[in-house]
């Protein structure tokens, strides 16, 4: 990328508002108005050189861009995702909408089409996605299962290298916990920690958490330096939940390392009592929850020719006021677990505010898919002087405006240089073999 006038010269982006949980320091001025800070922001060779209020900027300084009065957010953090099964709807459809249905046919597909070329298209696709959308740190979750985990690690680490810079990428080993009591475990647990940004990861469910396996997986990650991100009770089973469990062991191995746990959807559906219990271990245990409503609210309590009773998330507000980490994520993108999204996370925020009731204000849940999730993958995102010069600029003046209409036209700030990217179009995916999206109906 050349460099722009812009990015050698001081210019402000003027008038722009910033919710104030997002700024490092709020800078002097009017006070903030339903949590969002008026402000005018100095640009200056790729860096934020400094935050003033509203009108407050010194005289004669040339603007590189006046936003009248809309909201700015940083960029997006994506903690939990699927970049290998990513967009194969088109071929692999989900014949009845549940997670066994999903599960088969995410099978079929791997089997039948996971080649290494297949894989990098994909990819490659979801990045550019997720890059046009404004994210700038993804977790993937990888499938480290036959032939696809012996060749997708390699092939990780190799588009981790091509897209650094852009988005800062994290990488999941995703097997059954179980598997970490056999003899291939220590050296997935080598292939991983030699991956810079990877960790251990498990899917885990009442029936399959024991105290022997989890116990193997936390020694495992411990010995290797690895933390953890879990699928943890992706169900609505009740009584009893995995995750109590899981919270239990890492207290009991006193674990060093970070403990992400994704979905824990029965959480919800344990009684008053069990609930206060097992979200008061959690805390104690220092673990973060990921709850991923989109998906969540498409599989869990479907039935054929029966309407869902309950939304399938986890109990946000309540870990949230505990004082427990909770983060948002795009989860699984045009695949059989979900067949829609767009790894775009303003559309994510949206729809968990309005699955899990979080408008009582909104603006205290967007630092759960930007600079909470990026705190707990090791970067720092928050606004501030002297920060990087990477912004999402909206097209809304309010938070209701910023739900109420997709945004379709936000500018990306990258290094200091304003576009307005698009993602890529879907017809780049038709080449790939068994595509027939013409076909598919849903």
């Amino acid at each position: 990328m050349s460099a722009t006038p812009s990015m050698i010269r001081p210019s402000l982006i003027r008038d722009v508002r910033i919710p104030t949980d997002l700024l490092a320091v709020p800078p002097g001025g009017r006070p903030p108005t339903n949590g969002l800070a008026r402000c005018d922001l100095l640009v200056e060779q790729g860096r934020i050189g400094a935050i003033f209020g509203h009108g407050t900027a010194p005289e004669g300084l040339p603007v590189m861009h006046d936003h009248g009065g809309r909201i700015v957010l940083p960029l997006f953090a994506d903690i939990h995702t699927h970049l290998d099964k990513s967009f194969i709807w088109d071929r692999t459809a989900n014949p009845d909408g549940t997670f066994a249905g999903a599960i088969a046919a995410v099978t079929r597909d791997r089997e039948g089409f996971w080649t290494p070329d297949d894989v990098r298209r994909r990819m490659m696709f979801a990045l550019e996605c997720a890059w046009a959308h404004g994210t700038g740190l993804l977790r993937t979750h990888l499938d480290t299962i036959g032939s696809h985990g012996e060749t997708v690690w390699p092939l990780f680490r190799e588009i981790a290298a091509q897209w650094q810079g852009r988005i800062a990428l994290q990488a999941v080993a995703l097997v059954m916990v179980e598997h970490y009591l056999e003899p291939g475990a220590p050296a997935l647990a080598r292939t991983v920690a030699d991956t810079p940004g990877g960790m251990l990861g498990a899917v885990i469910m009442q029936d399959n958490a024991t105290d022997e396996r989890l116990d193997a997986l936390i020694g495992l990650a411990a010995d290797h330096g690895c933390d953890l991100d879990l699928h943890v009770d992706e169900n609505g089973v009740a009584p009893g939940t995995a995750l109590e469990r899981v919270a239990d062991r890492v207290m009991a191995a006193r674990f060093p390392g970070r403990v992400l746990c994704g979905h824990c959807c029965s959480l919800a559906r344990q009684d008053d009592t069990d609930q206060k219990r097992i979200v008061a271990k959690v805390r104690d245990a220092g673990m973060g929850i990921v709850s991923l409503p989109t998906c969540n609210l498409y599989l869990q309590d479907r039935g054929a020719g029966k309407t869902p009773f309950w939304r399938g998330v986890t109990l946000v507000q309540e870990l949230a006021a505990a004082g427990v980490p909770v983060m948002f994520a795009s989860d699984n993108v045009r695949d059989p677990f979900f067949p829609y999204g767009d790894y775009d996370m303003l559309d994510v925020f949206a729809q968990s505010v309005r699955i899990a009731q979080l408008d009582a204000p909104p603006s205290d849940w967007l630092a759960a898919v930007t600079t909470r999730p990026a705190a707990w993958m090791g970067h720092d995102l928050t606004i501030r002087a002297n920060g990087p010069a990477d912004l999402v600029l909206t097209d809304a003046r309010s938070l209701n405006e910023l739900l109420s209409r997709p945004q379709s036209r936000r500018r990306v700030l990258r290094n200091g240089v304003m576009t307005m990217p698009t993602p890529p179009p879907y017809e780049k995916m038709d080449e790939l073999p068994g595509m027939h999206p013409v076909s598919v109906i849903s």
